[in-house]
């Protein structure tokens, strides 16, 4: 029974044919297409759009099993050199050999060795000291529109802010911080298309960053990339090329995770306008609690990661029921185990108060996302400051007008247009 990108098959049962994966609707909606999976093939092999064939697991406790599984790896060669791979090329998120050595996609010694160097700037400590810089950037942000009465919330948003703040954890200068955000945006823009526009952009960070490092080496500051080198001179033995790759990697999935959670988020708040009166009641009256837990919902419910980037099987294994044979690509697909009914209940609601949660959006073992402490951080000050300061914020677009950009791996809207009552900044800012 295939559910693949190009046909379907009459399930044997009689229940509801197979669903149509990877087209626009499947974009737009993914979620009953992942509960048919769960029900009928929760462990599936699928042919990717790119051509690719690849397992696609679906269920929690098969996914929180994969994703803590060793016997995948993240490191691509295994499924270079399989019997499947032969004459085959093009997974995506494959970059120059530059840029391929960092956490993403290489296993233990050498993940715990980069790990370590890099989680000393993601310590509860650092993010803790961080949180004045995004309340700041967050107020300056919403500055910018809260005059207008009209804003696109991914782009004016959702975008800039956590590029401003990796940036400035890297320790990118404020007057270099533009051009990296008109880089991510080339990213964004051409994800999922010709390469030619990720190319460039690729090519102008990493240049970029390989001559930060040396720069920084002359004048080390208490940013991560100034640890970076601290811990290279101290027998850590990371190269330029691991330390350039290293910092390429947290731009980027430490910006486009956060835009998803932000927009994401505050368009499942609009959606649910009783969840959302609750949090601006919550707020209102000076508590966090619900803010807290209802990260966590945003998180599980229509989280910024769809699916887990890739893992490849270094021996034959049994997952789900399913026999893995070597070399063959897994997806673990954290959108459909964070809807799960047999982990969660009443999956498909959005409750902010939900406190049993041990959602898989920033994944689970010794991969689990380093970055989801100032990720939170961002998502709980954005859409604190939103609903505080624009109390009647409302979609400008009927929801089917909104369009998802396509992928594997993140899940995220393309813009989201919305209204408000428009605030002078200084009154807007003491509504907080």
């Amino acid at each position: 029974m295939d559910a693949s990108a190009g046909g379907s098959a009459d399930p044997a049962d009689g229940s509801a044919p197979p669903p149509t994966l990877f087209d626009w609707e499947f974009a737009t909606d993914p979620y009953p297409a992942y509960a048919w999976l769960r029900e009928h093939a929760p462990v599936h092999r699928t042919t990717l759009p790119s051509g690719v064939e690849a397992w696609l697991v679906t269920r929690y406790s098969d996914a929180r099993q994969a994703l803590a599984d060793q016997r995948l790896s993240k490191n691509p060669a295994h499924h270079e050199g399989s019997a499947h791979a032969k004459g085959r090329t093009g997974i995506p998120g494959e970059r120059k050999a530059e840029l391929m050595t960092h956490l993403l996609n290489i296993d233990p010694p050498d993940h715990t060795r980069l790990r370590r160097l890099v989680s000393k700037a993601f310590t509860p400590r650092r993010v803790a000291e961080f949180t004045p810089r995004v309340q700041e950037l967050t107020d300056h942000l919403i500055d910018q529109f809260c005059e207008k009465g009209e804003a696109d919330l991914i782009h004016e948003f959702a975008f800039p802010l956590p590029i401003y703040a990796i940036c400035e954890m890297l320790g990118v200068p404020r007057e270099d911080q533009d051009d990296f955000r008109d880089w991510a945006g080339m990213m964004i823009r051409h994800a999922g298309g010709p390469r030619g526009g990720v190319a460039r952009a690729v090519k102008q960070i990493r240049s970029y960053l390989v001559e930060l490092i040396r720069r920084k080496r002359d004048d080390l500051g208490d940013d991560l990339i100034s640890g970076l080198i601290r811990a290279s001179d101290h027998g850590e033995h990371l190269t330029e090329n691991e330390a350039a790759a290293m910092c390429f990697v947290l731009l980027f999935a430490g910006f486009e995770t956060t835009i998803n959670l932000i927009g994401n988020g505050t368009y499942a708040l609009l959606q649910n306008p009783d969840q959302r009166e609750r949090l601006q009641a919550s707020l209102a009256a000076g508590e966090t609690d619900l803010l807290e837990t209802g990260i966590e919902e945003l998180l599980r419910y229509d989280g910024p990661v769809e699916m887990a980037t890739w893992r490849y099987a270094t021996e034959p294994l049994t997952l789900g029921g399913q026999d893995i044979p070597v070399g063959d690509p897994v997806l673990v697909v954290l959108a459909a185990a964070d809807r799960d009914p047999e982990r969660f209940s009443e999956p498909d609601t959005l409750d902010l108060a939900r406190s049993d949660n041990q959602h898989l959006g920033y994944g689970h073992g010794i991969h689990y996302c380093l970055g989801a402490p100032l990720a939170r951080l961002e998502g709980q000050t954005a859409l604190a400051e939103l609903l505080t300061r624009l109390p009647d914020l409302e979609l400008a677009e009927d929801p089917s007008e909104l369009r998802w950009r396509g992928g594997l791996i993140m899940r995220g809207l393309r813009a989201l247009p919305v209204r408000f009552t428009p605030s002078p900044v200084l009154e807007a800012r003491k509504a907080r």
